[in-house]
């Protein structure tokens, strides 16, 4: 979609809709919102003192100016109440409107940037807008050989600024919102993409294109590099697979001297189970457990467009995990890369034992913070439902960055405890440590079992299992398709853009 920014009068502008945003329980009219209306004559009080409209979030009513103001349509849009005006809000009513336009078949719009006269930046509302709008319209249609009720594209959106010099922060958050939604696409794309397609040799492949056009290091471990180096976890999990493991390694180097921040993805590209086989009702979701993996690609693809100021390594263990006769299975004892071993309890806890690899991997770069990301555990759904990605921690100040960065972003995440007495849950009689420790605390046992892989360095696990895709449970958005979401992008973006 073509998007501009420009100023001037508004009666002038000739567009197919205006948007225009007003706030939620307001019947004294203000600013821009009174200019138009006064344009109308009173079209806009009229239809709030009808209760026809009441601004809450989202809501939308469709009026016709009859040639008083020169764009066809005027669209009104819920901003929600003042006092808790937000990006996120921002995001969800321009989504919005991105939707309505879509579905009259509109092939351009123009809005106002809404809340331009708030205390929040125009740069980081105007990136706000274009990342609902974007995200709205986002389709999912590669495999489609029928157009027959495939929404057509939205060409257009012209953005309009109340004041001149506003015109350029708008067209810098307009060039990162591009960016950003532009890596979600792609993250989407990979996770929406069956496993016969996106199979981890694809992915690789996927990696590669991004490095080569960035300028980015890629080295891609195959199966006999793993086996040289003791990848035991990554291994096994594949050994039930004809389609080899690939351990997926990209380097962004954006400063001198500052130690890397190192971002782990997992990518199980596909999820049976294993010989722990899942029932097979839902199981065609399970195309969505690499989206982790996908993420972290993603991510350093708006990271080098984007130049930030860091080191940045991303290690991406990508594998199927299927169920055969050289599967491995269950009471199996697996050796770690750096020597650590542990008991396989259940094969379909897969993805904490090629993330072990990964993370052990990862202390070899000396880094100043290790973040993985993962769909790691249903029972992290259980707690937190589909609202929020679930975090667990060796150093609270880190957690409060990706909080923090969870907020700004709309991507929330909350935090649980990872007491050492979670622990005692994975002591094996036969190993160093078993896979799974029962069906209490799931999600913090598992993060449990990734912290003796990280050594002393600052870590941070987020669990995406309830957030990766919709699912029953979930919020509706309006800039979140059914579907992959490409959570973890944006939240890592603002998470490395506030670093420093």
């Amino acid at each position: 979609m073509e998007i501009n920014v420009e100023s001037g009068r508004i009666e002038e502008k000739v567009t197919e809709l205006l948007a225009l945003g007003l706030f939620e329980g307001e019947t004294e009219l203000t600013g821009i919102v009174r200019y138009v209306d006064d344009l109308l004559g009173g079209t806009i009080i009229d239809v709030i003192k009808a209760g026809d409209f009441t601004g809450k979030l989202n809501q939308t009513l469709l009026l016709y100016p009859h040639n008083k103001i020169k764009s066809k349509r005027l669209l009104l849009v819920g901003l929600g109440r003042r006092e808790e005006y937000s990006l996120e809000a921002v995001r969800s009513a321009s989504g919005k409107v991105a939707l309505q336009v879509r579905d009259r078949s509109l092939p351009s719009y123009m809005t106002l940037l809404y809340g331009e006269d708030s205390s929040l930046p125009v740069e980081s509302l105007t990136q706000a807008l274009v990342e609902g709008g974007e995200l709205a319209l986002y389709t999912f249609t590669r495999f489609k050989t029928e157009t027959e009720g495939v929404p057509k594209d939205v060409k257009e959106l012209t953005i309009l600024v109340q004041k001149d010099g506003n015109i350029a922060p708008a067209r810098d958050g307009v060039a990162r919102a591009r960016v950003v939604c532009d890596a979600i696409k792609l993250a989407r794309d990979l996770s929406n993409a069956p496993s016969n397609d996106v199979t981890p040799q694809a992915l690789a492949d996927v990696a590669k294109m991004v490095a080569e056009r960035l300028s980015l290091k890629c080295e891609v471990l195959e199966r006999h590099d793993m086996e040289k180096l003791g990848m035991g976890g990554l291994l096994a999990v594949s050994s039930g697979s004809q389609k080899p493991p690939k351990m997926i390694i990209m380097e962004y180097k954006g400063t001198k001297d500052s130690p890397p921040i190192v971002l782990v993805g997992k990518a199980i590209t596909f999820d049976s189970g294993g010989i722990s086989i899942k029932p097979s009702e839902k199981m065609e979701d399970m195309k969505y457990d690499k989206s982790g993996g996908v993420a972290i690609i993603a991510t350093m693809q708006t990271v080098a467009e984007l130049r930030l100021p860091l080191n940045i390594i991303a290690i991406i263990p990508a594998t199927e995990n299927m169920p055969s006769g050289s599967a491995y299975k269950p009471g199996d004892v697996l050796r770690h890369y750096g020597g650590k071993t542990s008991e396989v309890i259940s094969t379909d806890a897969e993805g904490r034992l090629i993330l072990a690899d990964a993370l052990a991997y990862a202390t070899n770069y000396k880094p100043g913070a290790i973040i993985d990301i993962a769909t790691l555990t249903g029972a992290c759904v259980v707690a937190l439902g589909t609202h929020a990605s679930g975090i667990m921690t060796n150093n609270q100040d880190l957690a409060k960055k990706v909080i923090e960065a969870g907020e700004a972003s709309g991507e929330r995440v909350w935090q649980l405890p990872l007491w050492k007495d979670y622990s005692e849950q994975i002591r094996s009689e036969v190993a160093d440590m078993k896979n799974t420790g029962g069906r209490a605390g799931g999600a913090i046992v598992a993060a449990a079992f990734l912290s003796k892989f990280v050594g002393n360095y600052p870590w941070i696990h987020i669990d995406i299992a309830g957030t990766a895709y919709t699912q029953e449970g979930s919020i509706e958005r309006s800039y979140v398709p059914k579907g992959a979401t490409g959570v973890g992008v944006r939240l890592l973006l603002q998470l490395l853009r506030k670093w420093t």
